[in-house]
């Protein structure tokens, strides 16, 4: 038996999210079928983490077992221990905000478009203010997949958390050692709310210590979000 390591990317616009769902095409289900026509083997491939439907993956990471012998040219070969997701030691997701007065009709499902104005430098502030090992409970949507009595912890470690111009976009970067559902959607939106002057920078701790969602902003678009990368 091999245990094999996938890393794709893909325009999360297309599907329905990484989980399978019956009737509807997801990355999961897409990729299991890929595989299911090469081995002849039926395997769902175990994803580094659940990307919802229209967020992006530029290497998003994917593990599965198999007995084929079929080549490792486009995979990697690993330990038998290896899982995409238990095995992740930190990931990195990137957010693209599009600032300019119009939005170029090819970039619409790749951004979110936000023309108006915004104080960037109090954004920046709130940004850092999450660096470190905080409860994150603000910042979590409900969970579906989690059990009603399931004890998890929402205690992530944050190691980078910046917002920075490109030209007319203003893309905000976060690498930490996990996320909950929504989290880095739920950072964005409370970071328009510090940019819109309805928040300053320091609420972001009280929020945090509130471990509450509805002392943080509202979610941020999913197409303008991006999984980057995912360290072992």
């Amino acid at each position: 038996m091999r245990n094999l390591k996938l890393v794709l990317a893909y325009d999360g616009s297309e599907f329905s999210g990484w989980q399978v769902q019956p009737d509807t095409a997801t990355i999961q289900g897409t990729l299991a079928s890929a595989i299911g026509r090469l081995t002849g083997e039926q395997v769902l491939p175990q994803g580094s983490g659940r990307t919802d439907a229209d967020v992006h993956g530029l290497a998003q990471v994917a593990s599965f077992t198999t007995e084929s012998p079929i080549p490792a040219e486009n995979v990697t070969e690993a330990p038998a221990e290896f899982h995409a997701r238990k095995s992740a030691r930190a990931k990195t997701y990137r957010y693209r905000m599009l600032r300019s007065p119009i939005c170029p009709p090819f970039l619409a499902r790749y951004v979110w478009h936000y023309p108006y104005p915004l104080d960037e430098n109090a954004m920046r502030r709130a940004a850092s203010l999450v660096v470190g090992e905080h409860d994150f409970t603000s910042f979590a949507a409900v969970d579906p997949e989690r059990g009603a009595q399931e004890e998890v912890s929402n205690i992530r470690r944050i190691f980078c958390s910046t917002w920075e111009r490109d030209g007319e976009e203003f893309a905000y970067s976060v690498r930490g050692s996990g996320f909950l559902h929504h989290m880095v959607r739920n950072l964005v939106g409370t970071s328009v709310l510090v940019g819109k002057g309805t928040l300053s920078p320091d609420d972001i701790m009280r929020i945090l210590e509130a471990r509450n969602r509805s002392a943080a902003g509202a979610t941020a678009p999913a197409s303008g979000l991006y999984l980057v990368s995912v360290e072992y």
